[in-house]
């Protein structure tokens, strides 16, 4: 017997990301009590052409990127008052947000969405070539799963922060990049 397709997949999970309600504490949590780290800084992130709820929208993000293992954290902090999934009934304050499945397709990834019946509560563009959908998989507020199609040198940029986790002393737990 075949198993019916399932946004899992379409690969699987490499990110737990979250929305807390104190950046700076749950940074200093993640590096200082649970040793992830170090963390790369993204201020001001936008992804133009932005849709919320099949609206445009341009929320505007600071993220912070480590990893606690293979595994890679994300810390957002909202910038604007943009509607996004990081503010209103999405905002979950100090729980799991979303997770995060790189996809070779976006395309795909939307189809696959409507197949198990997700709804999709935002998607962009992201770059020249890549893209990402937020769907809500049925289940209710803080259990999002983000599809992400990585735009050309995403992955290797991944690469560098999680080698940058082997072995890491503690020192300078937050690094910019650029």
């Amino acid at each position: 017997m075949t198993r019916p397709a399932t946004l899992a997949s379409l690969g699987e999970i490499m990110q737990l990301a979250f929305v807390p309600a104190d950046f700076d504490a749950a940074l200093k949590h993640w590096t200082e009590v649970m040793g992830a780290g170090p963390f790369f800084l993204l201020p001001n992130v936008s992804l133009p052409g932005g849709r919320y709820r099949g609206e445009a929208s341009d929320p505007v993000f600071t993220m912070a990127l480590g990893y606690w293992g293979d595994m890679q954290i994300e810390l957002i902090r909202p910038e604007n008052d943009a509607k996004s999934l990081y503010r209103g009934e999405y905002a979950v304050g100090e729980g799991l947000h979303h997770v995060c499945v790189l996809v070779d397709s976006i395309a795909e990834a939307r189809a696959r969405c409507g197949e198990v019946g997700a709804e999709i509560i935002f998607e962009a563009p992201v770059g020249d070539s890549g893209g990402v959908i937020y769907a809500d998989p049925g289940t209710g507020p803080g259990t999002l799963v983000e599809l992400l199609e990585p735009q050309a040198g995403t992955r290797e940029l991944f690469a560098m922060m999680r080698d940058a986790a082997k072995g890491w002393d503690g020192s300078a737990p937050l690094r910019s990049l650029g």
